[in-house]
């Protein structure tokens, strides 16, 4: 096969269905984008289910965001916005032929990932240990120290400084007797401010709607930062083996557009499930 290929001045490396080296590449990189559009409608899915319930429960959503370590998000934010620096420079370097500043990005790429994985390893425990699961292992607990703001469970009714004395309490002339105006669209008092804007909020009939959201699209990205670790894995193989001596790069390219794929879609969860407060 590889005399045949000689005797027709064919590239060894480009497949026998290809004319050329640039069709090849062009017809790989085609594959890809389909390839990830297919994966931007499955994510585009859990979107729009996250838009149903955040509309209609706004207040699972407040809820839930309480028990997300908004720091850790931001971490792993920013080492999947800087794997996609190093991983776009491994495209660079591998078109420039250099092969050993290629395997360090790569393998800097690979510790990005790892690093990520760590930190929601570090989070995914947390909520296991406070039973802050999905669907039917939803079964929150708190141990001591981690105990609610006063109001969790049952909303405590606000005390209100203009309706009538407790009984047995003194009366004060310079106090009104009249009852508070009723809350709502048909009343005018205001909804009383909680004194701290940090406590717990009350816990709704159906919070672990939230945490099943949560669980499906971190869960589905991680899946996918563990398959974009497997294909690191496979362009140090290719690397070894020789396949982009003389400048080929369109495997680097490729794994490169998945992975700035999926660093975007983290973008979005971050933002929509850890800043929504």
């Amino acid at each position: 096969m590889a005399a045949h290929h000689h005797e027709h001045g064919h590239d060894p490396s480009v497949a026998h269905h290809f004319e050329s080296a640039e069709q090849q590449r062009q017809s790989t990189k085609l594959g890809m984008w389909v390839f990830l559009a297919t994966e931007i409608l499955f994510f585009g899915g859990l979107f729009v289910a996250y838009t149903v319930y955040r509309v209609n429960h706004p207040e699972v959503f407040v809820f839930g965001a309480y028990f997300l370590d908004t720091a850790l998000g931001a971490l792993n934010t920013v080492v999947l916005i800087f794997s996609s620096f190093t991983i776009a420079w491994a495209v660079r370097a591998a078109q420039l032929g250099q092969l050993r500043l290629l395997r360090w990005l790569i393998i800097a790429t690979m510790a990005c990932a790892f690093v990520f994985m760590g930190v929601k390893y570090v989070e995914y425990s947390a909520k296991w240990k406070h039973g802050l699961l999905w669907a039917g292992s939803y079964n929150p607990h708190l141990e001591h120290g981690d105990e609610p703001a006063a109001g969790h469970g049952e909303a405590e009714a606000p005390s209100s400084t203009t309706g009538a004395p407790e009984a047995g309490a003194p009366a004060d002339p310079d106090r009104s007797t009249i009852a508070p105006a009723a809350e709502g669209p048909h009343g005018l008092a205001a909804p009383a401010v909680a004194a701290d804007p940090h406590a717990m909020p009350v816990e709704p009939a159906n919070a672990r709607v939230f945490f099943s959201i949560y669980f499906m699209m971190t869960g589905l990205h991680g899946i996918h930062v563990l398959a974009g670790i497997a294909a690191m894995l496979w362009l140090l193989r290719c690397l070894g083996r020789g396949d982009f001596d003389g400048g080929r790069f369109t495997k680097v390219d490729m794994v490169a557009l998945y992975w700035h794929v999926v660093d975007i879609i983290w973008i979005y969860l971050f933002l929509l499930l850890y800043l929504i407060d």
